[in-house]
């Protein structure tokens, strides 16, 4: 599940930014093309709801490296911005899934914005059918 929403975020990001923001999601050691986003799911949880229904909680961090380094805080607000707007609904599996608790911090000239995408999955289980019953059933006059 988690890669279906690193894609859905992937195609929003492609969609709002364009083709000239690189979008990483694994790690990089060197070599990172400015302007980018580096995307990665942090922690997720799986709880039992109700019988096979479970409820995920997916947090994203999504980090965005601006290409100046003279005007970077204003690059990193406009970026923020956007990603408010084309992060509010993503794309997961052909189903909308709507990012929740977004929040966002600057360190070191860096955004790091934080979204959840938490859903309901239900777990396929197999069903083993009954086996034949005869029922005999006496009626008295």
């Amino acid at each position: 599940m988690v890669d279906q929403i690193t894609d859905g975020i992937v195609e929003a990001l492609h969609g709002a930014f364009g083709e000239s923001y690189e979008i990483y999601t694994e790690a990089v050691a060197q070599g990172l093309k400015e302007p980018c986003f580096s995307v990665m799911c942090l922690n997720p949880t799986n709880n039992q709801f109700l019988g096979s229904r479970y409820f995920r909680r997916n947090q994203v961090c999504i980090h965005f490296f601006p290409v100046s380094k003279t005007d970077a805080y204003a690059e990193i607000n406009a970026a923020r911005e956007r990603l408010f707007d084309c992060l509010e609904y993503i794309t997961v599996d052909g189903d909308l899934v709507r990012g929740t608790q977004m929040n966002n911090e600057t360190v070191d000239g860096i955004l790091h914005f934080f979204v959840n995408f938490d859903m309901f999955t239900v777990r396929e289980t197999e069903k083993v059918p009954m086996k034949e019953v005869e029922q005999n059933t006496l009626v008295e006059e």
